[in-house]
């Protein structure tokens, strides 16, 4: 078992610590949009991740109106033609109207993409850079009082999702970040530490 009761000279350490324990992966949202400065001020935490040789290799796309009625149609069309060829007519129309439904629910929308290095290690240490980024922006939502959700389905691997969302050629995307006020907060699942550590003598 970890004593909780961590002693730290860090006046923020039960802060932090109860930010990250807290914090859920929220997939269901109110409807009311998400202000610009709490939107912006989550996405700079990304800014702040640790990255080697300071790369800094993230880039930030913040999904417009228009933009997410383009990407919703786009990927409606994707989610349909994924169905079996004997798929009826009704069953690709229930497809195109989930797939649709849940782009729009999402207050919003951030596309976090990765510019390209000719590299091939670097390209992999920049992936893990942008990862940490996710994390920052989750937590720093979550500090704000919004939820988040890291989605990385092959919508990030749809060359007319990049298309409509302005992503060039020379990056990819490594997640879309639906944000907004939580509907619902799940409940945690994680294993005991005791699961997951190993110590060498």
């Amino acid at each position: 078992m970890i004593d909780n009761e961590v002693h730290s000279r860090s006046p923020h350490a039960d802060a932090l610590f109860d930010l990250l324990r807290s914090r859920r992966s929220v997939f269901d949202f109110l409807p009311d949009p998400v202000p610009d400065v709490l939107l912006e001020r989550a996405i700079d935490a990304g800014r702040f991740a640790p990255n080697h040789k300071l790369t800094e290799p993230w880039r930030f796309t913040i999904i417009g109106p228009e933009a997410k009625q383009d990407i919703a149609a786009a990927w409606s069309e994707v989610k349909q033609r994924k169905l079996p060829a004997e798929a009826s007519e009704e069953r690709r129309d229930q497809a195109r109207t989930a797939a649709r439904e849940k782009w729009m629910s999402k207050p919003a929308v951030v596309a976090v993409s990765q510019a390209l290095d000719d590299d091939p290690a670097r390209r992999e240490e920049d992936y893990a850079a942008i990862a940490c980024a996710i994390q920052n922006i989750q937590l720093a939502a979550w500090a704000l009082g919004l939820g988040c959700q890291w989605s990385t389905t092959a919508a990030t691997r749809d060359p007319e999702v990049m298309r409509r969302a302005s992503i060039p050629k020379s990056e990819r995307v490594v997640g879309f970040l639906f944000l907004g006020y939580a509907a619902a907060v799940p409940e945690a699942q994680r294993k005991p530490l005791e699961e997951v550590l190993r110590r060498t003598p």
